[in-house]
């Protein structure tokens, strides 16, 4: 029987917006604890020289695990979520992953590259990010939780083909596609993207 977690943890994508799932934390029936974590460099978080590469992150977000929790987590985010699943499996829960834009090879599954309009976008984006090609796709069948995915009928960042090759590689996984929803489909289907969190906590 999976544990019901006493703590979720968002994490946000690369801007770094801690606001970003607000409207869903506001919308669960969870009573769990809710924490929403930033990242040194993105976004209104001050940068950390220490921290260097995704790893670095989710050791950063370990920290803060000190009980049963669930991880949410926004686009690049979800690399760090995984991550952390694979380090803490005994205390991680479930994880919700939405829109995931790395740990596999997005161009093959048809994504838009999108980290030269980012960058110009953002220039004060700590470089090792952009270089960053995390590739996790021979450890995903070690995670033994329950995995919701989350994905929009029109991200051209993280197409459907991405959402279907983790449920395929991931053993205990649920893809669930909105098909009018974007890349930040976390964040303007707020509400029924709380609803299927909260059902995928057993609630």
């Amino acid at each position: 029987m999976t544990t019901s977690p006493e703590k979720i943890l968002f994490l946000p994508g690369a801007s770094g917006n801690t606001q970003f799932w607000h409207p869903v934390a506001e919308a669960l029936e969870t009573s769990a604890a809710v924490h929403h974590m930033g990242w040194p460099g993105f976004g209104n978080t001050p940068a950390d020289p220490n921290v260097t590469c995704l790893e670095h992150l989710a050791a950063l977000a370990i920290a803060e695990i000190d009980r049963p929790m669930a991880l949410v987590a926004q686009s690049m985010g979800g690399v760090v979520a995984v991550h952390i699943a694979l380090e803490r499996p005994e205390l991680i829960t479930h994880l919700v992953l939405a829109v995931t834009s790395g740990g596999l090879n997005l161009p093959a599954l048809g994504a838009k590259d999108w980290r030269a309009a980012f960058e110009t976008d953002n220039p004060y984006l700590p470089r090792w990010f952009l270089d960053d090609r995390t590739d996790l796709s021979t450890r995903l069948q070690e995670l033994q939780l329950p995995v919701l995915l989350l994905w929009g009928g029109m991200d051209q960042i993280s197409p459907i083909l991405v959402g279907q090759r983790l449920a395929q590689l991931i053993p205990n996984a649920r893809l669930e596609v909105f098909p009018e929803g974007g890349h930040d489909l976390g964040h303007t289907h707020a509400k029924s993207v709380a609803q299927l969190i909260d059902r995928h906590l057993g609630l």
